[in-house]
């Protein structure tokens, strides 16, 4: 019995000594935890300009300086409503995509992201939608002319590896878009289409992914609703050019 105690005993302490050093590790690491997820969302969003970097460069080229370098230089953050109005004191990065998605429509917030190189500005926006299997989203920057798809990006939380999660895996996907226009010639909101067979129209059609109709589909419903979002927003840009 006495031993049984002790095991007992050892047991528990062991078990108090374990709880305590993970949750003093968590605590020690969270800071830097945090701040790896910064760069990391800000390395997605900078991947919608990519081909618009300094000198050149890939972002998996960049170190982590050079992305805050980025980001401190070259990015204004743009934190919006529903209306297309700056919500003052709220920085685009600080919008949590995945819970503005929970809230009523007209209650959410818009991340907004101006990124100027040269005399150039590109407008970067957030969308996010469901896949097949859980949710998906992306960055899509626009032109000066608030149309134009310069590029695009995306990711996805559980899409079948070699279907779906090519969205993200496939590069050859989201580099697509550029060039593409999500106004039509009259300037009727069109959106972009993920089109199963291949794409039709060679200004609002990408090609679909073979074997992932109900992602590409997904896609397509994201970018439709996403970016139809920011139209507030763009209509008083024009209004003030």
């Amino acid at each position: 019995m006495n031993s049984t105690n002790k095991v007992i005993g050892f047991t528990l302490i062991m078990t108090v000594f374990v709880a305590v050093l993970l949750t003093g590790l968590r605590e020690v690491t969270k800071e830097k935890a945090a701040l790896n997820e910064e760069i990391f969302n800000k390395r997605a969003i900078l991947m919608a300009v990519e081909k618009h970097l300094p000198d050149g460069k890939k972002v998996k080229d960049l170190t982590d300086g050079d992305v805050a370098g980025i980001f401190g230089s070259n990015i204004e953050q743009v934190g919006l409503n529903m209306a297309g109005e700056p919500v003052e004191g709220v920085l685009a990065e600080d919008i949590d995509m995945a819970k503005e998605r929970k809230k009523p429509e007209a209650d959410r917030l818009l991340p907004l992201y101006v990124y100027t190189q040269g005399d150039q500005k590109f407008y970067i926006i957030s969308i996010r939608g469901n896949g097949l299997w859980d949710e998906i989203w992306g960055n899509i920057a626009l032109e000066g002319d608030l149309s134009t798809i310069t590029g695009a990006a995306f990711d996805h939380k559980g899409e079948t590896p070699g279907l779906g999660a090519e969205i993200k895996d496939n590069p050859g996907f989201g580099t697509q878009f550029a060039g593409k226009s999500i106004y039509d010639e009259q300037g009727n909101y069109t959106s972009i289409t993920v089109r199963k067979g291949g794409a039709k129209d060679p200004k609002h059609d990408v090609d679909g992914i073979s074997g992932a109709t109900v992602t590409g589909d997904g896609v397509t419903e994201m970018l439709q609703r996403g970016i139809k979002y920011y139209e507030p927003y763009f209509a008083k840009l024009k209004s003030n050019i």
